[in-house]
């Protein structure tokens, strides 16, 4: 254990890792992770289930996860160490919180290489059909060989050093952003402004409730998801705390602003009488199995449409590779904390955590059956990401009052009450899902609950169990649960809802809003003192990355 004299500059270092991205390289990182297969479908699922309403929850949606990113900016260039989501709470709040933060992060992002496949696979079966079933709205078992032949792929590529990985995400990334940008400029031209409130209906159907909803269970929240991504390569990142937050900010803003006009152009350059009926109507498979390109199409833009199909094969080819790099990150914090198996930080002479690969790989494996089709697994992501995302709002203000004087190379402004509004966000998005996606993330929760315990039961030097400062954990998600058992979202439940519609709208978010603060204040006032969160700071400090001598 540390002394009382603990310098106040220790920080936690990574071994083995070599800092060999620049600034292009750790924005590309995030914006591979943003622009993927979100904006291949989340467009059109939106326009299913909101009208033209959706290009509101775009920008919506856009603002929540820029207050969340700055979250992430802060701790990111203030501890920048690789699996930093999975890592920055263990800091805060000692092992409790920190091993339920940890595995959601980890969940999150082990489960985006198989949905990245999926939207692969259904635009693939244009060309070829038997990937796909239509009738059925999920892939095949050759469309499963598919997937799983992708996903060994993205871990093979990633096997390389993160220079050259960089070199080739640089590639890629520079074509998922053009390609979009160029279809928004080119649809914008088929302008048919009648189709925002076609069949009559109006421009939001379902009003505020159906705007709300929408956020997770259209995928566009799980469209936002990857900003995150510098904070999990953070121990790879050079002058972190100049690079770090400048790439998560900029990545949100060319997030948002694509995927806002995106939606505009969807819905516009629709053929007025495929929206006869209202856009909650569409049915025609040219679209609902390729969105963009059924659209292209169907406008007779058919050399655009093969373009969107060719895209569709490296959007989210891109999103999946950085995703499998993210995952072995985690892994890597998560045995840094010693919550998993200490060969997950295992690296190799590339610097590159090859256990954490190989089991990336085998466990994403595992979500394919029970999740055939990239809509059935949107919902569960996405509460996942929150989840993991809630954490960053509650360690930026622990490490505010418990270390005022380290340094930030960026400071996020007003975070006194910018800190606790992102967290009662998180915790409506969490709520938004609904008590079908609630309750299948309790379940999931507690089985990586038993799997690290048990990898923790045989670790020796595992950190002590701070029972006190996480005992607001299980509160906290318990009451989230029975909120949403009682609340007005089933998030998606096939008839007959399991949730009750016993607290009317309106006073649901309320109370949300007020359980939350509660929660937020809770686990600040049990925050781990000063000198135990240096100590947890201290176990992981020591020899750090490589610098490098080259980079993007």
């Amino acid at each position: 254990m540390a002394s009382q004299s603990l310098p106040e500059t220790l920080e936690p270092t990574d071994v083995g890792l070599k800092r060999e991205l620049g600034l292009i390289g750790a924005t590309w990182a995030s914006e591979t992770s943003i622009i993927g297969s979100g904006w291949l479908f989340a467009p059109l699922t939106a326009v299913l289930l909101i009208g033209g309403g959706a290009v509101i929850d775009w920008l919506v949606a856009g603002v929540i996860v820029i207050a969340l990113a700055l979250c992430h900016a802060e701790l990111g260039a203030m501890y920048p160490v690789s699996g930093g989501t999975a890592r920055f709470p263990h800091f805060a709040f000692g092992s409790i919180a920190g091993i339920f933060f940890g595995f959601f992060a980890y969940m999150q992002a082990v489960t985006i290489a198989p949905i990245e496949c999926y939207a692969f696979v259904t635009y693939a079966s244009y060309y070829w059909p038997s990937l796909y079933s239509v009738k059925e709205g999920k892939i095949t078992g050759a469309g499963l060989w598919v997937t799983v032949g992708l996903m060994a792929l993205f871990t093979a590529v990633n096997f390389l050093a993160m220079r050259q990985f960089a070199r080739v995400n640089n590639v890629i990334t520079w074509w998922k952003v053009a390609v979009p940008v160029f279809t928004i400029i080119v649809l914008l031209f088929q302008f048919h402004p009648g189709n925002f409130t076609a069949g009559g209906v109006g421009f939001a159907p379902g009003g505020i409730r159906g705007l709300t909803a929408a956020l997770p269970l259209a995928g566009i929240i799980f469209a936002y998801s990857g900003f995150e991504q510098c904070d999990q390569l953070a121990g790879e990142i050079k002058n972190p705390g100049r690079n770090l937050p400048r790439a998560i900010i900029i990545s949100v803003l060319i997030g948002t602003a694509i995927y806002t006009l995106l939606q505009v152009a969807f819905i516009a350059a629709l053929p007025p009488h495929e929206v006869s009926k209202g856009l909650e109507h569409i049915t025609n498979p040219l679209v609902l199995t390729g969105p963009f390109a059924g659209v292209a199409a169907l406008a007779g833009l058919a050399w655009l449409a093969h373009i969107l199909r060719v895209d569709a094969f490296i959007s989210p080819s891109g999103t999946g590779l950085i995703y499998t790099t993210g995952t072995s990150r985690i892994s890597y914090g998560l045995a840094r904390n010693r919550y998993a198996p200490q060969m997950f930080d295992r690296v190799n002479g590339q610097g590159v955590p090859w256990v954490g690969l190989i089991f990336a790989f085998l466990i994403g494996l595992l979500f394919l059956l029970p999740f055939p089709s990239w809509h059935s697994i949107v919902g569960l992501i996405t509460g996942a990401s929150v989840l993991m995302y809630a954490g960053a709002p509650l360690s930026l203000a622990a490490f505010r009052k418990q270390v005022p004087d380290a340094n930030r190379p960026y400071r996020m402004p007003g975070a006194v009450w910018l800190a606790p509004l992102a967290f009662v966000v998180a915790d409506l998005l969490i709520y938004w899902s609904g008590f079908e996606v609630i309750w299948k993330l309790g379940v999931v929760l507690l089985i990586g609950y038993a799997v690290l315990g048990i990898s923790m039961a045989f670790d020796k030097q595992r950190p002590p169990l701070d029972w006190k400062n996480g005992s607001w954990v299980p509160v906290w998600l318990i009451g989230l649960g029975i909120i949403s058992w009682q609340g007005q979202y089933a998030g998606g439940a096939v008839a007959p809802p399991l949730n009750t519609g016993h607290i009317p709208f309106w006073w649901d978010m309320v109370i949300v809003a007020a359980f939350s603060l509660v929660i937020f204040y809770w686990a600040m006032a049990v925050k781990l003192p000063r000198q135990e969160m240096l100590n947890l700071v201290e176990r992981q400090a020591g020899e750090g990355p490589e610098e490098a001598t080259v980079g993007g």
